[in-house]
This record gives structure tokens, C-alpha cells and sequence, in this order.
């Protein structure tokens, strides 16, 4: 048989597959309609499993068996998405516990932030919440989170990401085990400088304080000095603070200019940090389930079960509902070895039906789906 023919033949049985599938979807959707009469679980494993088996038994070699259970996976998938759909479509997935609010309290809030005067954390919350701001600082980023939980404030500022350096790993540990919500982001240009007490000369230095992301994102200017011993400090604020109360001028800090200005401390050189477009992305958490009703990107955290593929039947959510997903991180668990906890930045309002779609499907097959907040 020549190429053409086998072609033609493919052709007619591709288009059986595609009238079977639509007949199979006929009746998924019938089958929907029944189990919202019932109140039954969209998602049923052990069903599924038990299916595959079935129809891999069906096939004559184990290449056949594995592209089978590979394409009714698909199609099994399609089927759920479709059911999850009608549910949205007949208003059966219920409200999310979110309130929609047009603005933030901008004005009365109580701000906690990570640091001391000087902090970029605090330039973040003077920019988002004004220079009037009513805010304070706790030593680290636990300690501003629990303030936020048990109500000594209403907003925390943490930094998520750097440009440099990427995410800071313990503020997404934070956001999973805290029931606290994201409902804003501001985001920082950073310039660090290199701080010294009045009278410090740069060949005279021997010692710098800094944050450890500050050293390594200024660690091409730091090379250049190999004889200075860095040290590592939770704040860059703090790093200043230490210099201006030690006196010596043989240490200097690594800090914003900010942190200058409030600890007196004179600037040696501006610009350490080798990228001239670093940047650090904050953002505000408060403990209520609120939402900017014209927020437009939804942070989410889930657990996927420890199997091949099960990452991307959840992703495939995303997909369905035509979501752009602008984020994905993944976080160790703790006590759980090799396993994984995902976080994922999508555009979307828990308003928007896809989006509602999406979280119904991830919430019924992920593990421990958590929305984070949308903002």
C-alpha cells in the first residue's frame, strides 16, 4: 500500500475517533446531570483506576497498553473538566469563602514589617500605604506573620522575590502554614551601598554586615575585596544599625541609603549590587479572606500525589479554562521525603467562572488546595 492510502486510511478512522468522542462527551455530560441530581463527587480514583485496567487489558503489547492508559487519562480528564463546567454552569460549586472589597485600608490599618527602620521592607510599605502610614517592626518574618494571625496587626510587608537572588524560600514555608492571604504586592527598585560610620576609609574595612541575599547579589563587587570578612545578618537595617552602635570603622554594612539617612552613617559607594535593575517583589498579607474586586492574578498552593504525571493532570486545569499561569515554585515537605508542595501565580478574580472552574477541579484532585489570595 502506497503512503496516500495508509494517510486516507488514517483520516477515516480519526474521524470514528472523533464521533465516538463526541458521543462518549454526550454522555459524560448526562452523567453530570445526574450526579448534581445525587450530589456525587465529580472525582472518583478508585473508578478511574479501576477503568484503566480495563481497557489496558483490552490491547495486544505493553506499547499499545501504555498509549492507551495515556490517551483515556486525556479523555477521562476532558470528561471531569466538562462536569466541573456544568456544576459552575448551574451554580452548584457555591460561593468561595472570599469577600470582594473595592479598597484596602489604606489609611487606619496597623502594618507590621520585618527589620528595622531602614529596611527595604519598610520603603515597601511606604510606598503602598503612604508616608503616614501606622507601622512597626518585629525581628523576623514568623514573628510579623504571627502578628498579622492574632490581630496586633492588619497587614504584614514580606518580600517574595528578587530579580537577583529569586524567591525567598521561609515566606512561601509562611504562606502554607499560615492562614493568612495575599491582597497586594508592591514591588522595590533595590540599590544597596556600601555604609560605613563617618570617618570610614574603604581600604581600612575588614568586616561587612549585610542580609545574605545583599552579599550575593553585590558578590562581584565583593570579589574585588577578598580580604573583607562578610557576615551575614537577617536584615540589612539590622546590618546599619549594628555598624552605627559598634562604632568601628573598620566593619561596614551593605544597606539602602534610607538605612544611612536613620542611622547617620555615610555612603562609601552606591550601586554595590551588580544588576542595575534589581528589584524586589513585596507583599501585603492580612488574615481576612478579602479580595480587590478588580484584583487580577490569583496565587495558589496544592500537593500532587507522588506519581508519574500527576503534576500535569493538574496543570492541564489551568489549561482548560484558557488561564495564563505567570508563576510555578515548588517547596519541599517537611517530615514528607522527595515530596513537593507547588505554587502557582495565574491571572484571573475568584469572581471569573474559569477561574472558579479551575480551583473546583484542583480542589477535587490535588492535595490540600489552598488559595493564598488574589490581588
Amino acid at each position: 500500500m502506497d503512503l496516500l492510502e495508509l494517510r486516507k486510511q488514517i483520516d477515516e478512522i480519526d474521524r470514528q475517533i472523533v464521533s465516538l468522542y463526541e458521543q462518549r462527551m454526550d454522555i459524560s455530560s448526562q452523567v453530570a446531570d445526574y450526579k448534581i441530581e445525587t450530589g456525587k463527587k465529580v472525582f472518583d480514583k478508585e473508578r478511574e483506576l479501576e477503568k484503566l485496567r480495563t481497557l489496558k487489558a483490552l490491547t495486544q503489547n505493553e506499547f499499545n497498553a501504555q498509549g492507551i492508559q495515556e490517551l483515556f487519562e486525556q479523555i477521562m480528564s476532558m470528561s471531569r473538566k466538562l462536569q466541573y463546567k456544568k456544576l459552575t454552569d448551574r451554580g452548584i460549586l457555591g460561593r468561595l469563602p472570599f469577600i470582594g472589597v473595592d479598597a484596602l485600608d489604606r489609611e487606619k490599618g496597623r502594618v507590621v514589617f520585618q527589620g528595622a527602620e531602614g529596611a527595604y521592607s519598610q520603603m515597601a510599605m511606604l510606598q503602598f500605604f503612604g508616608e503616614n502610614v501606622n507601622g512597626f517592626h518585629v525581628d523576623t518574618f514568623r514573628d510579623a506573620m504571627c502578628a498579622i494571625e492574632e490581630g496586633s496587626a492588619d497587614y504584614a510587608v514580606l518580600p517574595i522575590e528578587n530579580s537577583t537572588a529569586g524567591i525567598v524560600n521561609e515566606i512561601y514555608d509562611l504562606l502554607a502554614e499560615f492562614e493568612n492571604y495575599i491582597v497586594g504586592e508592591q514591588i522595590i527598585r533595590i540599590e544597596h551601598c556600601l555604609l560605613g560610620v563617618p570617618g570610614t576609609e574603604k581600604d581600612k574595612i575588614h568586616t561587612i554586615y549585610s542580609h545574605p541575599q545583599s552579599l550575593m547579589q553585590s558578590a562581584r563587587y565583593l570579589d574585588e575585596h577578598p580580604s573583607w570578612k562578610q557576615i551575614s545578618m537577617q536584615n540589612n537595617a539590622f546590618a546599619a544599625r549594628k555598624v552605627k552602635e559598634d562604632g568601628d570603622k573598620s566593619q561596614a554594612a551593605i544597606a539602602s541609603e534610607q538605612a544611612a539617612k536613620i542611622y547617620g552613617l555615610d555612603i562609601l559607594e552606591r550601586g554595590v549590587n551588580h544588576s542595575q535593575t534589581n528589584s524586589t517583589r513585596f507583599i501585603i498579607v492580612t488574615n481576612q479572606k478579602i479580595f480587590l474586586k478588580n484584583a487580577g492574578k490569583v496565587s495558589i498552593c496544592f500537593e500532587v500525589p507522588h506519581e508519574s504525571g500527576s503534576l500535569y493532570h493538574m496543570l492541564s486545569h489551568f489549561i482548560y479554562n484558557n488561564l495564563n499561569m505567570t508563576r510555578i515554585e515548588s517547596r519541599p515537605i517537611e517530615d514528607r521525603n522527595w515530596e513537593y508542595r507547588f505554587f502557582v501565580d495565574f491571572d484571573g478574580n475568584l469572581a471569573d467562572s474559569a477561574v472558579k472552574n479551575a480551583l473546583r477541579g484542583l480542589r477535587d484532585e490535588a492535595r490540600n488546595m489552598r488559595i493564598l489570595g488574589n490581588y
